[in-house]
């Protein structure tokens, strides 16, 4: 087994293009009764919204709301959000730029259910000549009641690995871990320095599981393909969120939902007894990333099962 062999519901389309050239970079939380949904939404000239839209459940049926408004983060690349809810109020981890050196994560909050986000601090600052010289797609979330951010940091542009903090606080101070999924941890993923090397470990995203498991969903790329067919989305599953993971593998293939091309930066939900997944898709080079959903049950992912899945059993 694998974990392309779960028994996913057929993922389907989230939220229409709209406006955008592309969507990606799903990111779901819960506010009261309400679930929300950012996202990043393409523009020519590499320019970027806030996607947002609300649902009165996971599966939907998802309304889009008008994009966020920002205020006090900078940078080139002010997309990939990773946000999570403390009762009303939103906390929001920005980037900077996920293809440069230096930078920062920006944390921002909103009082007003995601309309508008207004900086308030720095939740990380990049580490120069260190493995964290970058980072870029930092999402949040709370596992056993500690507060966790699980991001992308880099010493060379475009080979991140998967590294965690802590904090006591949504507004820090955050102790970094470390890596917490490198290159050699995951099989599937193309080793720094092979021929047709494309990208590193991105996009990751931590969620408890009923059984006080944690889950990682991530971005991995796959060793060999064609160009825009090797972004996978790729999960892992630990006794505590520090690790060790026990890696899972490529959740979906395209080809199992009746599409071409590559799929990747996830984000999870877990509600009643399923996880949701949503991730980005698109068909082949070229053409536009669009946000797909799907779910299984948690008890997939329940010790034995993963054993099998893992092939450790």
């Amino acid at each position: 087994m694998t974990a392309r062999s779960l028994p996913w519901r057929r993922p389907s389309p989230v939220v229409p293009l709209g406006r955008y050239g592309g969507l990606k970079d799903p990111c779901v939380t819960r506010v009261g009764d309400r679930w929300h949904l950012f996202a990043t939404g393409c523009h020519e000239g590499y320019r970027y919204d806030l996607v947002h839209a609300v649902a009165p459940r996971p599966g939907g049926p998802w309304t889009p709301l008008p994009p966020v408004e920002i205020r006090g983060a900078h940078g080139p690349s002010r997309c990939a959000p990773g946000v999570v809810a403390e009762g009303d109020r939103l906390h929001l981890f920005l980037q900077e730029a996920y293809n440069l050196l230096g930078g920062t994560i920006t944390h921002l909050v909103s009082d007003d259910g995601g309309a508008t986000f207004d900086a308030v601090g720095t939740a990380l600052a990049s580490l120069p000549g260190t493995t964290e010289a970058g980072l870029y797609d930092a999402h949040p979330c709370e596992v056993e009641g500690e507060r966790y951010l699980v991001y992308a940091g880099m010493s060379t542009v475009g080979e991140p690995d998967l590294h965690l903090a802590r904090a006591a606080d949504w507004a820090g101070p955050w102790k970094r871990l470390g890596v917490v999924l490198g290159h050699d941890d995951v099989a599937c993923h193309n080793p720094r320095g092979c021929p047709a090397y494309e990208w590193g470990l991105e996009g990751g995203q931590l969620a408890e599981l009923p059984d006080g498991r944690t889950l990682l969903a991530a971005v991995c790329f796959l060793p060999e393909g064609a160009e825009a067919t090797r972004q996978r989305v790729l999960l892992a599953v630990a006794d505590e969120p520090t690790g060790p993971y026990d890696v899972i593998g490529p959740a979906l293939d395209p080809a199992a939902y009746g599409r071409t091309g590559e799929n990747g930066h996830p984000a999870v939900a877990v509600h009643r007894g399923r996880v949701h997944l949503f991730f980005q898709h698109r068909d082949g080079d070229g053409l536009p990333w669009q946000l797909y959903a799907t779910s299984v049950s948690a008890a997939a992912f329940a010790a034995g099962n993963v054993e099998r899945l893992t092939g450790a059993a």
